[in-house]
């Protein structure tokens, strides 16, 4: 077994020529002497998962939720104070 080092730019490279120049993981993995097993892990770690996408997305929704409902109380709570102030200022005489 082999337990040789790779820099992150020759890792980066790698995966690169996978994902973005279209070549097979066997071709690459031949061409760079690289075991398809290493090449796949390293796709696998540069492409985030479905899911992980998902979590990130939901979690953005989540505080865009939050936020929105403290702007939303927030503005009702203005409101209420103009409407008191409306109903105090047309019960004064003139």
């Amino acid at each position: 077994m082999n337990n040789q080092r790779y820099s992150p730019e020759f890792k980066d490279e790698a995966v690169r020529q996978v994902i973005e120049r279209g070549y097979t993981v066997a071709e690459v993995s031949a061409n760079l002497g690289v075991s398809q097993h290493s090449l796949y892990k390293w796709v696998k770690a540069a492409n985030p998962t479905p899911s992980k996408q998902k979590d990130d997305e939901l979690i953005e929704a989540k505080k865009e939720i939050l936020k929105l409902r403290s702007d939303l109380k927030r503005t009702e709570e203005e409101r209420d104070i103009l409407k008191k102030a409306a109903r105090y200022f047309a019960s004064q005489p003139e």
